[in-house]
């Protein structure tokens, strides 16, 4: 029996889903999709097809459905990797261990990559995320600039899974950089950041991957160092 007589048809719903998200993900797209009756009568199907499509690409993280507003375009497609791990790994202190690990194992390799790859452009973007992270910030400021920077080197790697599985770690790694910015400082931060953007700039991806490696390494100690003190607090 061939491949095509065993495949599923494809439902309406799904065809919507794919068209609506061709249609977002097209440079230079509008920010918000017409209104649902709109689209239902551009597209030729029910107002219902269309709900439980726009639906689908929201739980996909594609769009935000403000009810009484209308469907925005959104950048969270890392959003259900998010819900999963979290769902995989329910306690809080072991998901934040897991995902350092998770970033150990990455990041290196981003940080090679974007030495070898990164335009002009992006080397300027690294250098003002790395100028953004300063000792006058409060903690939630440091948190965002410390995300801001890995995110703008990810992006500079030009690979495409390590964006979305970096911003997953994003997401899920904020406590975690809350917890090792209090342990260490702002500025053994910056310190390894500056190694990281050094490398990069010189287009010497060993470095850069030696640089990241030394950082994670140094953020994972931290973090536990971090679980261990609260433990202790409340084994007390």
């Amino acid at each position: 029996m061939s491949l095509s007589i065993l495949a599923r048809p494809q439902s309406l719903v799904e065809t919507v889903s794919q068209q609506l998200a061709q249609e977002l993900l097209r440079e230079g797209a509008s920010e918000w999709l017409p209104a649902e009756r709109q689209l239902a009568e551009q597209l030729g199907v029910s107002r219902s097809v269309v709900r439980e499509a726009t639906k689908r690409l929201e739980l996909q993280g594609l769009v935000e459905v403000r009810h009484g507003i209308g469907i925005r375009r959104a950048d969270r497609l890392h959003q259900p990797l998010n819900s999963s791990i979290t769902f995989r790994v329910p306690d809080e202190p072991e998901r934040l261990r897991q995902s350092l690990e998770a970033r150990l194992a990455i990041e290196p390799e981003v940080a090679r990559l974007a030495a070898h790859r990164a335009t002009q452009a992006q080397l300027q973007e690294l250098r003002v995320a790395h100028e953004a992270l300063h000792p006058g910030l409060s903690l939630p400021e440091a948190v965002e600039a410390d995300v801001n920077f890995h995110r703008t080197l990810v992006r500079a790697s030009a690979n495409e899974v390590f964006c979305l599985v970096l911003e997953t770690l994003s997401d899920l790694g904020r406590a975690s950089r809350q917890a090792t910015i209090t342990q260490a400082g702002v500025q053994r931060a910056l310190r390894h950041h500056q190694s990281v953007l050094e490398a990069v700039l010189n287009r010497d991806g060993a470095a850069a991957a030696r640089a990241m490696r030394h950082h994670i390494e140094m953020a994972l100690e931290d973090l536990q160092s971090h679980l261990e003190g609260q433990r202790n607090r409340v084994e007390r």
